[in-house]
């Protein structure tokens, strides 16, 4: 699966609609960014890794969606695993880095996060 461009428009649906999806925010002028943009693009085209939705930010186009992610650096890679953030790292990943950042993303006990999540929602009331 190639990736997909993220928009204002179309950013709550992806990762609402999708169980993990895994964010790279870049621009254009960013050397890192270029760097790490056709590992990206070939780790997404795995068969293995299908499932997954491989999506794009530019951070030039999207400065309200940057800007809410408190983007400071690029390229940041953000991962989504049932609408939970649970990786979120600027700099540049290599092809089997960024296999096994997945590896464990794919690893986490989503129940147990979203009970956490729960607890520490119940006592800030």
């Amino acid at each position: 699966m190639a990736t997909v461009d993220i928009t204002g428009q179309n950013f709550e649906k992806t990762i609402t609609d999708n169980d993990i999806v895994i964010v790279d925010y870049w621009a254009e002028w960013c050397g890192p960014c270029k760097t790490f943009g056709p590992t990206f693009e070939e780790v997404s085209n795995k068969e293995a890794l299908s499932d997954i939705v491989f999506a794009k930010v530019n951070t030039e186009e999207e400065q309200e969606l940057a800007a809410h992610f408190q983007i400071r650096s690029i390229p940041t890679l953000m991962v989504f695993r049932e609408q939970v953030v649970l990786f979120a790292n600027p700099g540049v990943l290599n092809e089997a880095q960024l296999v096994e950042l997945i590896t464990q993303i794919r690893a986490v006990d989503m129940e147990k996060v979203h009970a956490e999540i729960k607890a520490n929602e119940s006592a800030k009331t």
